[in-house]
């Protein structure tokens, strides 16, 4: 489990395709203090550290999480949020983040508000789906790239939220630009109430 509070940004320094699998190895400030086994969000990714060396770690992607988030666009070079998972006496700054991402979004706009930054993002609305929670609420929460944010100006499928500057030059939110395909992270507690309204 996550808080949406990201830590840093990692570094892919190498990329292994295996059958369906990608291995990335990474590497960031908190490395050293890695262990294997730990759960690591990526871009809000969940993924286990399978393997530590010479101040590098490496995670392993599934084809379905590859298929459902932005990994698979993932180059040397690119920086990922990260963020280790949340310990239960601290405080809860975020909100609650599973690092199961639902799918992604594309951003539509980049808006200089005076400081801050606006961004806009569409995702692919499912109806269905929706029933079960995949859907935003103004100012609702949602996670965008693992980074936990407040939902502005929702639509059927589009989102806004307003970034601060400490944000924008910490996470690779500094990088989006019109088409940045990101990965998204509705509200786990409103899957739980449109689950317990489906099911009556």
């Amino acid at each position: 489990m996550f808080s949406g509070i990201v830590e840093g940004m990692a570094t892919v320094v190498a990329i292994e395709k295996d059958q369906e699998n990608l291995h990335f190895t990474l590497t960031c400030d908190f490395v050293n203090e890695l262990s294997i086994d730990q759960s690591v969000a990526h871009n809000g990714v969940c993924l286990t550290v399978v393997k530590l060396i010479d101040g590098t770690y490496t995670v392993t992607a599934m084809k379905e999480t590859l298929e459902r988030s932005n990994l698979g666009l993932l180059k040397v070079g690119d920086k990922v949020n990260v963020e280790r998972s949340m310990q239960m006496n601290a405080r809860l700054d975020g909100h609650i983040v599973q690092g199961h991402v639902d799918e992604t979004a594309t951003c539509l706009s980049v808006e200089d508000a005076e400081g801050s930054h606006i961004y806009t993002f569409k995702y692919k609305f499912d109806k269905d789906m929706a029933k079960r929670g995949y859907f935003c609420v103004d100012k609702g929460s949602v996670t965008v790239n693992g980074v936990s944010l407040t939902v502005c100006n929702p639509t059927e499928d589009t989102f806004q939220v307003c970034i601060i500057p400490y944000t924008y030059d910490n996470t690779n939110f500094h990088t989006f630009q019109q088409g940045s395909v990101v990965n998204i992270e509705f509200d786990i507690i409103g899957k739980y109430i449109s689950r317990m309204v489906q099911l009556g």
